[in-house]
């Protein structure tokens, strides 16, 4: 069951129901999930999170997926690593770090706003996914779209390094490299996700994949 309620505008304050859409279609703003908190504080609880699997799917009901979630299962959870140095440092007490550099599947903190993204391009019904990128985002979401089995086309400024640009082609997607820097491979993907409708991680599918960062 989902308890999201459509996106709302964060500078006009106009609401739309879900959909693929970044911006809003009046002033151009960005869009943001609306949810019913009421509803969610009537079922949720501290318990029901503990029983649930680690991973950051025992928050689902603050997070914009209808059903069962396809990919992700692996993410989220990870340790909290206390930095006695670096607390001593800062002169700090008690000082801990999220270690996101054990997260699933591609060792990085962007491996929870693509599970949530692609796991929402599932239930849109897209059967291709992309990304503008420069290293990590690219390849969390290849690997979460060769587990999800759909298309994935990558792209990224021409001048990246190779090291990066291996760690994608592992998973099997198409890399296109464009020459520029990342803002014109970004603008250029904006018109691609209008002609081709691929669902766009950091696009048209951005609100649902900016909730993911939330699991921490």
């Amino acid at each position: 069951m989902s308890y999201v309620k459509g996106l709302r505008c964060r500078e006009c304050g106009g609401e739309t129901p879900v959909a693929p859409l970044h911006v809003c279609e009046t002033c151009f703003g960005p869009l943001e999930v609306v949810y019913d908190y009421p509803a969610i504080r009537r079922v949720l609880t501290h318990e029901l999170i503990a029983s649930r699997p680690r991973n950051l799917w025992r928050y689902r009901e603050l997070l914009p997926i209808e059903g069962e979630p396809q990919v992700g299962l692996h993410s989220g959870f990870t340790p909290l690593v206390r930095a006695e140095r670096l607390g001593a440092a800062l002169g700090v007490r008690e000082l801990w770090v999220k270690d996101d550099s054990v997260n699933h599947p591609t060792f990085s903190y962007k491996d929870r706003v693509v599970s949530v993204a692609i796991s929402k391009a599932i239930e849109f019904g897209f059967d291709t996914v992309s990304c503008a990128s420069t290293g990590n985002l690219a390849n969390s979401v290849s690997a979460h779209a060769a587990r999800a089995g759909l298309s994935c086309y990558i792209f990224i400024p021409d001048d990246l390094e190779q090291g990066k640009v291996i760690g994608s082609t592992i998973y099997g997607p198409r890399v296109i490299a464009i020459r520029g820097n990342y803002d014109d491979v970004n603008r250029l993907c904006s018109e691609i996700a209008d002609k081709y409708g691929w669902a766009f991680v950091n696009i048209n599918v951005r609100p649902y994949y900016t909730e993911g960062a939330k699991t921490y």
